[in-house]
């Protein structure tokens, strides 16, 4: 049986245990002996669990009729089937993000009771921004537009942001403070400013943000070399610091 099966005699003594698998004889030595009618029914049980059955669900399967069991494995098959879209969307989502795409631009958790990664964004953002007054008009506003008409709204949005991420990765061999740069970044906080407060700590916030969230990180890796992310951190901090002075004098 061990042989032909290719399972242990832990997992044999197993099925004996929990009543799946009974020997066909258990001599004077303690010895369980299995004729050929248990080893059809140990193909049987490895079958199942390789179809996805648990081995509860599998002891019920045994017993039944041949048109019984059809009519489950026909259920099976449809899991099974449906199971096998799932993994090649997850596959072809894995290759799109491995050759660039953004990560909130994937379709990975459509059908899934995870949240997209634009919904999860969605809800982080309520819970850092959702008490600030431009932030609620933003949302009150968005509540009167259809839902292509959000989709279309968060897209030109996103559009925009990446436009100037770009045009900023434009500019890395100068100064953060040179003014070509701090125009973009000016650009970026009004753009931001659409939807939130942007004061200094926000905007430092989202800088510190950018730096040390994983997800942000693979995002801006696309879009400069491998220093654009620190050229942008320290463009956004000197921005700030300026804007700092200039409300003092």
């Amino acid at each position: 049986m061990l042989h032909i099966t290719g399972i242990t005699k832990r997992t044999l003594h197993h099925y004996h245990k929990i009543g799946l698998l009974h020997p066909s004889h258990i001599g004077e030595n303690g010895y369980r002996l299995y004729d050929r009618q248990a080893l059809a029914t140990l193909q049987m049980i490895l079958l199942f669990k390789e179809m996805g059955f648990s081995l509860t669900e599998i002891s019920t399967i045994l017993p039944l009729s041949k048109d019984e069991q059809t009519e489950i494995l026909l259920q099976q098959r449809s899991l099974l089937e449906r199971q096998k879209q799932k993994l090649t969307t997850v596959i072809e989502q894995l290759d799109h993000y491995i050759e660039g795409t953004d990560i909130q631009k994937l379709n990975i958790f459509d059908d899934s009771s995870t949240f997209s990664i634009e919904d999860q964004y969605d809800t982080e953002a309520k819970l850092v921004y959702g008490a600030t007054k431009k932030y609620q008009e933003f949302q009150a506003n968005l509540e009167h537009l259809s839902d292509s008409a959000k989709k279309e709204k968060y897209t030109q949005f996103s559009a925009d942001i990446e436009h100037i991420f770009h045009r900023i990765a434009q500019y890395e061999q100068l100064s953060p403070s040179a003014n070509e740069v701090q125009d973009l970044i000016s650009q970026w906080s009004r753009m931001l400013g659409r939807f939130m407060v942007c004061d200094g700590a926000i905007l430092l916030c989202i800088a510190e943000t950018y730096m040390t969230d994983e997800r942000f990180v693979r995002y801006f890796d696309r879009f400069g070399e491998k220093g654009y992310l620190d050229f942008l951190y320290r463009s956004i901090v000197y921005f700030v610091k300026e804007h700092k002075e200039l409300s003092k004098n």
